[in-house]
């Protein structure tokens, strides 16, 4: 199994994001929208796949937000490994974190975002409620 990075597609700012660093780095990974993964099975929930990009590595290992990044980075090799290596360095770390999750509370008013990105996935529109 190769890893997976899984992020939110119903988010065009995620969405567009990812697209973005996966052209750039071209990594060796699975690359999947949270909505379409089989999350039980990669080991993670709902709640966090919502909250944050994942990172699951082929043995199973989860990280989130800008560590998920990170390790992206490192799978990419080259000199982004440098920077993902260094994205995993305190206090880097530290500071990748809180940019992130600032980021990622905001992500419905940055370029692309939608004010449905802020809400809960089972309150966004067109979203039908669970059986």
């Amino acid at each position: 199994m190769q890893p997976v990075l899984v992020y939110d597609g119903d988010c065009a700012f995620c969405t567009t994001s990812v697209t973005f660093l996966i052209r750039r780095l071209r990594p060796t990974c699975a690359v999947t929208p949270w909505q379409f993964a089989d999350l039980a099975a990669l080991g993670v929930t709902q709640q966090r796949a919502e909250r944050e990009l994942l990172w699951v590595s082929q043995v199973g290992t989860v990280s989130g937000g800008a560590q998920a990044i990170a390790k992206l980075f490192l799978n990419a090799g080259g000199p982004w490994a440098w920077l993902g290596g260094l994205l995993a360095l305190p206090p880097v770390r530290w500071i990748a974190h809180g940019v992130y999750r600032l980021v990622a509370t905001n992500r419905d008013r940055l370029p692309g975002g939608s004010p449905a990105c802020a809400l809960p996935a089972d309150r966004r529109p067109g979203v039908r409620p669970a059986a």
